[in-house]
């Protein structure tokens, strides 16, 4: 099954139990039909999904990458509250149920909290499973070409140069050419750990392979891939790019 498919699938399934969850504890209960308020929180739920999958990669991958987690993590239920919250004020007043305008202050608040503990459940979820995938290395060389094999066929022996995040995609480059991939750099980068290579600014991930030059421009440290491509090297990261012999 493709991991695109399977992700879907995974959504579909978290969605559907933490709506029976909220409706089986009555949380914002109403007159309404049992029904009812399952499809609330079925659609309230779906938004809340939906843009977690913009808003976490733009916090942990790019705004705020580099932040300590617990911030991360706020700020990404910060976002995510919004639309959330929107939802449940049309929804319940669809029914006749309209918030006051003065309690949806509090009424954030409330669904802050519950973003909040989804999201840090999320994040121990996905790091348990990198760590899992972590332990079933044996040859850290042999990183890189795992992680190839999420590619096209052809890429399957590639060399593999830089990654670079766009958006919620990632640009693989390698010897053989460049492909977009759906996946977050910060999960490339843990699943390339051990591999001869290193984070050197929030959107790239560079292989001490695929660097054919490094300069300076403007007093910033700039690497040159093997088919001319720059990559900014940030101030951050400047140290690991050095230690990894980048520059």
């Amino acid at each position: 099954m493709p991991d695109y498919l399977k992700n879907r699938l995974r959504d579909a399934a978290v969605i559907l139990g933490i709506a029976a969850m909220l409706t089986f504890f009555g949380v914002y209960d109403q007159d309404s039909p049992v029904w009812a308020r399952f499809l609330m929180w079925i659609v309230t739920c779906t938004v809340g999904v939906t843009t977690s999958t913009f808003v976490i990669p733009a916090v942990f991958d790019r705004e705020l990458v580099g932040k300590l987690v617990p911030v991360q993590a706020a700020a990404t239920a910060a976002i995510i509250s919004v639309p959330v919250l929107a939802s449940l004020y049309l929804y319940m007043g669809a029914y006749g149920t309209w918030v006051p305008l003065p309690l949806l202050p509090m009424q954030y608040l409330y669904v802050f909290a519950i973003s909040l503990t989804l999201t840090v459940g999320g994040l121990l979820i996905s790091r348990a499973r990198a760590r899992a995938d972590t332990g079933s290395r044996h040859v850290p060389a042999d990183a890189a070409q795992r992680f190839l094999g999420r590619l096209p066929v052809k890429f399957r022996h590639a060399e593999l140069w830089a990654i670079s995040s766009e958006d919620h995609y990632l640009r693989v480059y390698t010897n053989l050419g460049e492909e977009l991939i759906l996946m977050r750099l910060a999960d490339a980068v843990r699943e390339l750990d051990g591999a001869p290579g290193v984070q050197v600014h929030r959107s790239w991930w560079v292989a001490k392979a695929g660097i054919s030059d490094a300069r300076r421009d403007n007093g910033k440290l700039v690497l040159v891939l093997k088919n001319g491509t720059d990559v900014p090297v940030s101030r951050t990261y400047q140290t690991a790019a050095k230690d990894a012999g980048l520059a």
